[in-house]
């Protein structure tokens, strides 16, 4: 039975680390505080309640995870300091022990944070045990909303402990999903993006498909645009990439993880695809969709992962007809296979690794941005005002500049893209 009295006049601020996933389950934790009568704190405004929601992709989230948490109970002092999400899963001991956190919730209970306000001090299930969805979709601060469609993961990739921090593959239904698309768009939404953990192996609890997900929302009449979050190239069908390019409301926008171009890191990895199926998945898309944006996930630096196949992945990578690279170094997580593989890979070389690409993807995006100049789109404009000038994203994730128009915040605006300014972002003409 949950004490109402504890939530009344009190201010709640939330804080997110990590994924478009987490971003989507803060928000449905913030609804929760919100239906007891405890509104968001103001910026500048000592908050009762902190909501942390943590991030444990690597080590260096971890560390980051522990530096925000004690840097918001300096913030808030004698709040109420709960801290969910990936790192409270899977160091919770670790997690209950920093100075100021007065609550850790696993991935099972953070679906229902009330339950535990002022009784438990870590409530954390095995994540064997978690078998229910969350769903949520909100927009937070932002002006698109995100959906989230799934959670869990069944693969079981060498280096990742998401499986261990999210449990199994899970999702909500499709006729539930898109009765929350059509309420965003009613409350003025106009771009939803679809989030989960691994969204191309959604179904598994319910029987459906994504594909069936996909065409069920492309019928919402109420949302302007959908973006599909990562995917993986094993469940990126040529289906779905036909169906996006003639769709009325998907953008041609894809997010793919390659983790590497060499075959045999690929192995050692245990990802489900090799350096044929992605480059065929990258041409099909540029067929189909000529000035899609392709944004590309790869880890430098895994065990295994030799000068020879490092310089095997480079090559690949620069042959591929992607838009930019997202470079992660890898990290050496506690209960992975990936630790039984005997090569390791020195720090400062995959430090160098990492730069090597970044300066690829630099290439890549400003010959993506260059191919595009002169091109009519529409851009969906956000709130940030920097300047005098504002902000937008095409419909293939381009950042557009223009002059500030406070009507022009939230609404599709049509804009031919000019010339680079000194940002690298493209002003519209």
């Amino acid at each position: 039975m949950i004490d109402k009295n504890i939530f009344e006049n009190k201010k709640a601020a939330y804080y997110t680390l990590g994924c478009k996933l987490n971003f989507a389950e803060t928000s449905a934790i913030g609804r929760q505080l919100a239906e007891q009568g405890v509104r968001k704190a103001l910026p500048g405004e000592k908050a009762d309640i902190c909501i942390i929601n943590t991030c444990s992709v690597t080590e260096s989230a971890d560390k980051k995870c522990r530096q925000a948490i004690r840097k918001i109970s300096k913030q808030h002092p004698g709040s109420y300091v709960v801290a969910v999400g990936c790192y409270a899963q899977l160091k919770p001991e670790e997690a209950g022990r920093i100075e100021g956190v007065d609550l850790v919730l696993g991935t099972k209970e953070k679906g229902n944070v009330l339950e535990y306000f002022n009784h438990d001090r870590i409530a954390v299930s095995p994540v064997k045990d978690v078998r229910t969805f969350m769903p949520s979709c909100s927009k937070g601060d932002r002006t698109r909303y995100f959906l989230k469609v799934q959670d869990g993961c069944d693969y079981r990739c060498s280096y990742c402990t998401i499986p261990f921090a999210r449990g199994r593959s899970r999702n909500g239904r499709i006729a539930d999903l898109v009765n929350m698309a059509e309420k965003a768009g009613e409350d003025g939404g106009k771009e939803i993006v679809l989030t989960g953990v691994n969204i191309g192996d959604f179904g598994k609890s319910t029987g459906e498909t994504f594909f069936d997900l996909v065409k069920a929302l492309d019928r919402v009449e109420a949302v302007e645009r959908f973006r599909i979050s990562s995917i993986e190239p094993d469940l990126l069908t040529d289906e779905i990439l036909e169906f996006t390019a003639r769709s009325r409301r998907f953008a041609p926008h894809f997010h793919i993880p390659l983790q590497s171009g060499s075959d045999e890191v690929l192995k050692l990895m245990r990802r489900k695809y090799d350096t044929h199926l992605f480059a065929s998945k990258i041409h099909k898309i540029k067929k189909l969709l000529p000035d899609a944006f392709i944004g590309v996930d790869v880890i430098v630096g895994t065990r295994g992962e030799t000068d020879e196949y490092f310089e095997v992945s480079k090559q690949f990578i620069r042959s591929l007809p992607v838009s930019q690279l997202h470079v992660f170094n890898y990290s050496e997580r506690q209960g992975t296979a990936a630790l039984n593989i005997d090569y390791r890979v020195d720090s400062q070389i995959r430090q160098e690794r990492s730069r090597q690409l970044m300066e690829i993807s630099g290439r890549k995006i400003r010959e993506f941005y260059r191919s595009q100049l002169g091109t009519s789109h529409q851009a969906l404009f956000e709130h940030t005002k920097k300047g005098n000038k504002m902000y937008g994203f095409t419909e293939n994730y381009i950042k557009v500049e223009t002059d500030y128009r406070i009507s022009w915040i939230n609404q599709l605006i049509p804009v031919t893209l000019g010339s680079f300014n000194e940002n690298g972002v493209i002003m519209s003409i």
